[in-house]
């Protein structure tokens, strides 16, 4: 009698078991289009999920994630041929994506999810949840938060705020409204450009920032770009009382695992001053 019991209650937690994988169902195919969830789906979904990510992530200067990382994965351009090849059962894009190229998508049993810029800590969390989610790793996504959270505690500055501007390829500015600026306000840092009502890629002609210099210059570009020379201007090296930081220009647009390493940055910085 109790070997009978035993027998039916192990048959009755392999069914158990076996319903619940079955609810679960399997996790479903990626294609990512944005090099901002390029960056959030390698550490939240499993490798063999994403089929493919953006051209972008694979580019220096334009990816958000490390080069290696990115190279170990399919690279796909925005053609919906492409796309359509692999077969995914979910595409992930950023909200840019024409509604012809979703409709495509739509008509062909392919799920899009359009992810938008993230101008908070708070929108990029919740973007690092909903996508963790989507990838049926929702503890994936709450280790990343931990992490996001972990980097604002010890990043966290005391006392009075540093002028500072982050100043671009060509003089754009990262300026109000963007999740950079609130980055720099956290890290005690006030946004020099924000100040004065600039917003994203708004310009900062070289005259006015040595006519009105903040404490630090971010400056965030490539060595070998020709509209970089505005950032090494020789002019800059008579602002006797403001230090020049070099800043990864992959910290500058894009929320989850990049914001651990933008405030690590900036909190570096600010305890040289």
């Amino acid at each position: 009698m109790i070997r009978a019991a035993a027998l039916l209650a192990l048959a009755l937690g392999g069914c158990t078991a076996a319903a619940q994988g079955e609810r679960a169902g399997p996790r479903p195919t990626l294609v990512s289009l944005n090099p901002c969830t390029d960056a959030i789906l390698a550490e939240v979904a499993d490798p063999q999920q994403i089929l493919a990510i953006s051209h972008y992530s694979q580019r220096e200067g334009a990816s958000s994630m490390d080069l290696r990382t990115a190279r170990r994965f399919r690279a796909v351009g925005d053609s919906v041929e492409e796309v359509i090849a692999l077969q995914p059962d979910v595409v992930v894009a950023g909200t840019f994506m024409p509604p012809a190229t979703r409709a495509a998508f739509n008509r062909l049993g392919m799920r899009t999810e359009l992810v938008g810029i993230a101008s908070t800590v708070e929108d990029s969390k919740a973007q690092v949840r909903a996508l963790a989610a989507l990838a049926g790793h929702p503890e994936r996504g709450e280790a990343l938060v931990r992490r996001i959270d972990a980097a604002l505690a010890r990043s966290a500055a005391h006392g009075g705020r540093v002028p500072a501007v982050v100043w671009q390829s060509g003089g754009i500015v990262a300026g109000e409204g963007t999740l950079i600026s609130r980055l720099l306000d956290h890290a005690g840092f006030e946004n020099q450009a924000a100040s004065r009502g600039m917003r994203q890629a708004d310009l900062m002609p070289l005259e006015r920032m040595l006519a009105d210099p903040p404490r630090v210059i971010f400056t965030a570009g490539s060595d070998g770009a020709q509209e970089d020379r505005m950032l090494r201007h020789p002019g800059l090296n008579g602002l006797k009382h403001t230090l020049r930081a070099p800043l990864d220009g992959s910290l500058l647009y894009c929320g989850g695992p990049t914001i651990p390493r933008a405030l690590d940055r900036l909190a570096q910085v600010r305890a040289t001053l």
